[in-house]
């Protein structure tokens, strides 16, 4: 099984390394928006004495970079092609292969993301480091959380667009609940600004009700170590939560959606 989960973690990586030009593109457009980011957010800090929402201006200048960078890794934007597999019937084969499509795109996301991390990631950070003054962790313990905190966030992140791709089974045009996780994904996960900022009722509705958090802002409060290593710990703990609970539901509305393909003669 190790085998074959290597040989799909290598094949997603290759996949992704043949697109040269639209990941240099990306990461040139995720480092023009690093800078409009920066400046905007260093700019409210500065009126506000220098800290905005308990984040210095380091720590900004770094949620920034980092959240550029992470945006390709964790990838919330780009769907899989699962909806497409589903309306032209693709999926059938997919079903009759002897390793679940569930773990046959996770092991291939993962490649993907990768593939991101040795490009996307490092290209945005790099330029931060240089045109701005980022903040360097305290802790040690801080950079093996913040590996394990982008992994969840990587894997909630797929189990969600799993799901959406899932719902191709009885939507076949998967366009509109696609367009809403964009942009609620994008609002709620700390991506536009850090979730810090909102009213302390909805911030903690969004922490524990629902994944968002997961995916950006949490590997992001770690990185910049906001509220400590307690609160790192913390934040791990529930990304592997949701990680469980959202791999569970894949299980569950795959199954759902397997017994409908048959009934209908699939």
């Amino acid at each position: 099984m190790a085998r074959v989960q290597a040989a799909l973690v290598a094949a997603g990586f290759r996949r992704y390394a043949t697109y040269r030009q639209a990941t240099f593109a990306g990461a040139f457009t995720n480092t023009v928006f690093g800078f409009l980011r920066c400046y905007i957010l260093l700019s409210v800090a500065a009126t506000a004495g220098g800290v905005m929402a308990g984040y210095t201006g380091p720590q900004l200048a770094s949620y920034v970079w980092l959240g550029q960078g992470l945006l390709a890794v964790v990838n919330s934007w780009t769907m899989l092609d699962l909806a497409e597999r589903v309306r032209t019937g693709d999926v059938v084969a997919d079903l009759l292969r002897p390793v679940d499509p569930l773990w046959t795109y996770l092991w291939t996301d993962l490649g993907r993301a990768v593939y991101a991390v040795l490009t996307r990631f490092l290209a945005p950070l790099v330029v931060g480091a240089v045109a701005f003054g980022l903040y360097v962790p305290q802790s040690l313990l801080t950079y093996p959380l913040f590996a394990l905190s982008t992994l969840l966030a990587i894997v909630v992140c797929f189990a969600c667009r799993y799901l959406i791709g899932l719902t191709a089974f009885w939507l076949l045009d998967i366009r509109g609940v696609m367009m809403f996780w964009v942009f609620v994904s994008g609002a709620a996960s700390g991506l536009y600004f850090p979730l810090a900022i909102l009213p302390d009722w909805l911030a903690t509705v969004l922490w524990v009700a629902t994944p968002f958090p997961s995916l950006l802002q949490a590997p992001l409060d770690v990185i910049v170590e906001r509220g400590g290593t307690g609160h790192a710990l913390l934040v791990c703990l529930g990304q592997v939560v949701w990680t469980v609970l959202l791999l569970l539901a894949c299980r569950v509305a795959q199954a759902s959606a397997v017994r409908k393909l048959v009934v209908q003669g699939g």
